[in-house]
C-alpha cells in the first residue's frame, strides 16, 4: 500500500483493532435465542454501543425491533451541511456448527497462517471494526467530513426482518446521501470489489403425510404410501437432470455480464472434491448471481442409527430459494409453493410454510459515490482498480433502505472474501484486508464530501 497518512494511521490502529475484534468476537451473539442466550447478544449490543459513545457519537440507542433482537444506532454529527453517509454492519452471528470441527475455539479470536479466526471475524463484526478504523484515521488526519450514521443489526443472520420493519416505521432514523453496507466481500484476497447484486431469498418448509401412523415395512411395505419417498421425489424434482434448478413457472435463463468467475477458481473456492462436477449450466457467475438456487437445508427423518424397518407416515424438509435481481421474492414463494403441491406423487397429503424472505437487490453503479469509491480503492489497493460482482447471498435490508430511500447511493464492500469461509468452520478474516479496506473506506467518505 502506497504511503499516505491515512494508511499509516490505519496501520498503526491495526493491533488495536485486533484487540476490539477479539473481544467482539467472544460474544456468542447468535440471535436464535432457543439455542443461544439472549444475554450474549445484548452484551455484545452493548459493546457496540460504548463504542460508538467513545468515537462521539450522539444518539447512541439500543432499537428494540419488532423480531425481538435489537440493533445500535448511533450519528456522528459532520460539518454544517455536510452529507450524510450511513455505515452498516451487524453483530450477530451464523452458529458455529460443529464447535469440534473447528481447529480453534469458535469465539476466541486466534490468529495462525496470516489469518484470525473466529466466528464472525469476517462476517460481520469485523465489519463494524473497518467502520471504526476509516473514522478513527480520519479524526486523526484533519477530521470526518460527513455526518455518519452507524447501525449495527442484530438479527441479520436469522432473516426475521426486524431492522427492515424497524427502518419502515421510522423512516427519518437511518435517511442518507449515500449508504455503506459492510457485508459483502473483495472477490478475492487483493481484488478491491463493490458487490453490485444480491439474490434475494425464501425460506418454505414442506411436510407430506400419507399414513396415520408408521407401519411394518415388511407387512405393509410395496402398498402403503411411504411420506419420505413422496417427498424425496419432491425434492428431487426441484432439479433437472444437471442440477440445475426448474421450479414451475421461474426464469432460470439470466446472464451476468460483470466480472466473470472461472471454473477452475469456483472448484477451488468451493472446495469441490476431485471428480465431482459443478452442477448447472451457463458461466458460473450466471448460476450464482443471477439465477434462483435451491438448497434443501434439512429434513425431518429418522436418522440412519436406530431407525426401525417402518414406512414412514409423515416427513418434512425446510427449502432455501435464492431468488434473481428482478425477480419478485413474493412471488417466487408462491411459485415454489405451487410446484412442491403439483409434484407431490400418489395423492399425498402436503402443506407448505413460509418462514422467512427477503428481495433480491441491483445497485446503480453509475452514481458519484461510485466514482468516489473507485479513487479510494486505487489508492488503498495500488495498481488494482475496482471491480463489479455479484454476490449469491442475500441481504434483504439493502431493498428496504432503496425503497425508503430512493435517492441515497448504495455501496457493499466488506471482509468476506472466498477464503473467509464465512457460515462455515474455521471462519477467518484477512488482517490485509481489514487494513486496505479501512483505508478505502476513510478514503472514500473523504472523496464523497468533495465531490
Amino acid at each position: 500500500m502506497s504511503s499516505n497518512p491515512v494508511a499509516e494511521t490505519v496501520a498503526s490502529l491495526l493491533p488495536r483493532a485486533k484487540a476490539e475484534l477479539a473481544e467482539l468476537v467472544a460474544f456468542k451473539s447468535v440471535a436464535d435465542f432457543t439455542q443461544f442466550p439472549r444475554s450474549e447478544s445484548e452484551a455484545a449490543a452493548n459493546w457496540i454501543a460504548e463504542a460508538l459513545r467513545a468515537e462521539g457519537f450522539t444518539d447512541v440507542a439500543l432499537l428494540d425491533t419488532p423480531d425481538g433482537t435489537q440493533s445500535v444506532y448511533g450519528c456522528l454529527p459532520g460539518p454544517e451541511g455536510a452529507k450524510t453517509v450511513l455505515l452498516y454492519a451487524h453483530y450477530d452471528v451464523q452458529p458455529p456448527l460443529n464447535e469440534a470441527g473447528w481447529t480453534t475455539p469458535p469465539f476466541e479470536l486466534t490468529e495462525r497462517g496470516g489469518r484470525w479466526y473466529g466466528r464472525g471475524a469476517a462476517d460481520c463484526k469485523g465489519g463494524f471494526i473497518m467502520h471504526l478504523l476509516a473514522l478513527r484515521a480520519l479524526k486523526a488526519n484533519g477530521g470526518v467530513p460527513v455526518t455518519v450514521k452507524v447501525i449495527v443489526e442484530g438479527s441479520e443472520e436469522q432473516g426475521t426482518g426486524g431492522l427492515e420493519r424497524y427502518a419502515e416505521q421510522h423512516p427519518e432514523l437511518l435517511a442518507a446521501d449515500t449508504i455503506v453496507i459492510g457485508d459483502a466481500g473483495n472477490f478475492r484476497v487483493g481484488l478491491p470489489t463493490v458487490t453490485t447484486s444480491l439474490r434475494g431469498m425464501t425460506l418454505v418448509r414442506v411436510r407430506i403425510d400419507t399414513l396415520a401412523g408408521n407401519l411394518h415395512s415388511g407387512q405393509f411395505g410395496g402398498a402403503a404410501p411411504d411420506a419420505l419417498a413422496a417427498l424425496i421425489r419432491v425434492l428431487d424434482s426441484l432439479r433437472a437432470e444437471d442440477g440445475t434448478t426448474t421450479i414451475d413457472g421461474l426464469d432460470g435463463t439470466a446472464g451476468w455480464d460483470g466480472l466473470e468467475y472461472t471454473e477452475e477458481q469456483f472448484r477451488k473456492d468451493a472446495r469441490v472434491l476431485e471428480g465431482v462436477e459443478l452442477i448447472g449450466d451457463g458461466s458460473v457467475a450466471d448460476r450464482i448471481w443471477t439465477r434462483p438456487a435451491v438448497t434443501v437445508l434439512g429434513i425431518d427423518c429418522p436418522p440412519v442409527i436406530g431407525a426401525t424397518p417402518s414406512v414412514q407416515a409423515g416427513a418434512r424438509a425446510l427449502i432455501s430459494l435464492r431468488v434473481p435481481p428482478g425477480v419478485d421474492a413474493a412471488e417466487a414463494t408462491k411459485l415454489l409453493q405451487a410446484h412442491l403441491e403439483a409434484h407431490t406423487p400418489w395423492g399425498a397429503r402436503v402443506s407448505t410454510e413460509q418462514i422467512g424472505q427477503g428481495q433480491a437487490f441491483s445497485a446503480d453503479t453509475s452514481s458519484p459515490a461510485y466514482q468516489a469509491m473507485a479513487d479510494a480503492m486505487a489508492v488503498a489497493y495500488p495498481g488494482q482498480s475496482m471491480q463489479y460482482a455479484g454476490q449469491g447471498g442475500s441481504i434483504p435490508l439493502c431493498n428496504t433502505l432503496a425503497a425508503l430511500y430512493p435517492q441515497a447511493e448504495i455501496l457493499l464492500i466488506g471482509l468476506s472474501e472466498p477464503e473467509a469461509q464465512i457460515h462455515a468452520v474455521d471462519e477467518s478474516v484477512s488482517p490485509e484486508e481489514l487494513e486496505r479496506l479501512s483505508v478505502a473506506e476513510a478514503l472514500f467518505l473523504r472523496n464523497y464530501a468533495a465531490g
